[in-house]
């Protein structure tokens, strides 16, 4: 089966806005584990709009606990290679670090890294993160450059980019299906070159239905589809849905 490790950044982005620790991040998560998630994603910004250091702590904790009763139950932190994201990933050690590029002011990640992008600093990084047992991914695009530089690192997998995905599939069935063509021999090349494949951002449970046949999916990390639903269903229900989806 597929892996769904459910953003929580959008609890703490509600939270944020009025301050406090109402709504709790800690009780989203508990709530998708109670539901059957074997995964939580945070992605902690140098502004910390949403997800904070001490959540990114707090919920290390927490899945540490679970696994006690469930050690498939991973943890992962994405985020850019800024000094004190990779300090906080070395301290709460998750399971997997997705390293991803970041534009200035940026609402959300726009893009993959471009394979034009200097390897030496990554590279290091990716060393230092496996010395640890944390597995690396790179979110990238769909295409050969970004996923051969991403092997030439060190990765351990590669992150699909879904957002071109998710837009194509609004168009209709042929354009979505030209785009999921594009993202299988991206799979299947990084398949070849010995990387898992990962995939995140506008993925729903709408697109999943295509989605999840790209061959050598490991985990699809999803988040704002995921929480604006629950808004009205109920996040319990919501996470449910997903995993149904993904087997």
């Amino acid at each position: 089966m597929i892996k769904l490790s459910v953003n929580v950044n959008k609890v703490a982005t509600l939270r944020n806005s009025r301050g406090g620790r109402v709504p709790s991040v800690l009780e989203a998560v508990n709530v998708c584990l109670a539901a059957g998630a074997p995964g939580i994603t945070v992605h902690p910004r140098a502004d910390e709009r949403h997800i904070t250091a001490n959540d990114t702590r707090e919920i290390a904790a927490r899945l540490r606990s679970a696994r006690a009763a469930n050690p498939a139950i991973e943890y992962n932190i994405e985020g850019d290679p800024r000094p004190d994201l990779i300090a906080l990933v070395l301290e709460t050690k998750p399971d997997q670090c997705t390293l991803v590029p970041v534009t200035p002011g940026e609402i959300t990640s726009q893009a993959g890294w471009s394979a034009d992008t200097s390897p030496e600093r990554l590279t290091a990084i990716v060393k230092r993160l496996q010395l640890e047992r944390i597995r690396v991914s790179i979110f990238v695009d769909p295409v050969e450059a970004p996923i051969r530089w991403a092997k030439r690192i060190g990765a351990d997998r590669i992150e699909l980019y879904t957002e071109p995905f998710a837009r194509d599939f609004e168009k209709g069935a042929a354009s979505g299906r030209a785009s999921f063509e594009m993202y299988s021999a991206a799979a299947e090349l990084a398949h070849a070159l010995g990387m898992g494949v990962n995939a995140g951002h506008d993925l729903d449970l709408e697109n999943l239905t295509l989605f999840r046949r790209l061959p050598h999916l490991d985990e699809v990390s999803i988040g704002h589809a995921l929480m604006s639903r629950a808004l009205f269903r109920g996040l319990d229900s919501v996470v449910r849905e997903y995993l149904d989806v993904l087997r």
